[in-house]
């Protein structure tokens, strides 16, 4: 890919699939919209990279999620229950 085409790809236009066989990451696919771009080997360390971002977010959403106060939760129960 030319260096002028490169430039055009913003970094919000891509994404990362990671292929999975048995519950292991195989793979991960570098994708723009449904273009296969290039396949970064999840033991690089660009790979454990990704794979560590990806985990971080995760466990944060879920603690945003169980971090609700019971003032919220109390308002969002449904009256009788």
């Amino acid at each position: 890919m030319s260096e002028v085409a490169q430039s055009e790809i913003s970094p919000e236009q891509k994404t990362y699939s990671a292929v999975e066989k048995n519950g292991v990451v195989m793979a991960i696919w570098e994708m723009v919209g449904n273009k296969h771009i290039r396949t970064i080997d999840p033991r690089s360390r660009e790979g454990k990279a990704l794979l560590a971002h990806y985990q971080s977010q995760k466990e944060q959403q879920q603690k945003e999620e169980t971090s609700e106060s019971p003032a919220e939760n109390a308002a969002n129960a449904t009256p009788g229950s």
